[in-house]
């Protein structure tokens, strides 16, 4: 009987010896590999790009468009911070409230208009910082991009300024407006005004 007991005593501890080897091998496949052994849904990344910053130069005014992406969807965000800076001086931040809509999409663009009055000709570099807020002072999503604009002034100022000022922006919650969206608005004005010229022409 104790030969029976010794016997299945060693089959056991030789069954978790080889439990135990596996899982060391498992261990040592996955750290070598980076392998995420939990069986959790991976995530989708959340992140902003910047795709491009156009720029259109007005009488004593400069025009800012900055077009961007929400990866993987506006879904993923509820508020946004756009910093802007000239010469590396923030000129201007604004918080950003996506809409939900189903009109807009996930390509976005917002644009800015900067007082140039008093600014000299010459090249001069624009910051765009893009990124969520968080508590803890945080930016998470972090983007940011840069374009250096070479502005003639139309009019000779006789008081010159260092810095422009930013004279208006889109609004910060329905004006992150794509282009599409733009025509779908564009469209159904234009359906509206060639009703009403019908109703008139009846009566």
């Amino acid at each position: 009987m104790n030969g029976l007991a010794k016997g299945q005593q060693k089959r056991e501890l030789m069954k978790v010896s080889v439990v135990n080897e596996r899982q060391s091998t498992l261990d040592d496949i996955s750290l070598q590999f980076n392998i995420n052994k939990t069986r959790d849904a991976v995530r989708p990344i959340k992140a902003i790009v910047i795709n491009r910053i156009t720029n259109k130069i007005k009488e004593d005014e400069l025009a800012l468009n900055v077009e961007f992406s929400l990866i993987p969807s506006k879904l993923s965000f509820s508020k946004i911070n756009l910093d802007l800076y000239f010469e590396d001086q923030l000129i201007n931040s604004t918080t950003l409230c996506i809409p939900q809509s189903t009109l807009l999409g996930d390509n976005l663009e917002f644009p800015q208009i900067l007082d140039m009055k008093g600014i000299e000709a010459g090249n001069y570099l624009f910051r765009v910082e893009m990124y969520e807020p968080w508590s803890s002072d945080e930016k998470l999503s972090f983007e940011a991009k840069e374009i250096v604009v070479e502005y003639v002034p139309q009019n000779r100022q006789s008081q010159l300024v260092k810095v422009p000022t930013v004279k208006s922006v889109a609004g910060t919650d329905l004006t992150v407006i794509s282009s599409v969206t733009k025509n779908i608005y564009r469209e159904i004005d234009e359906g509206l005004k060639k009703e009403s010229v019908s109703k008139r022409d009846e009566w």
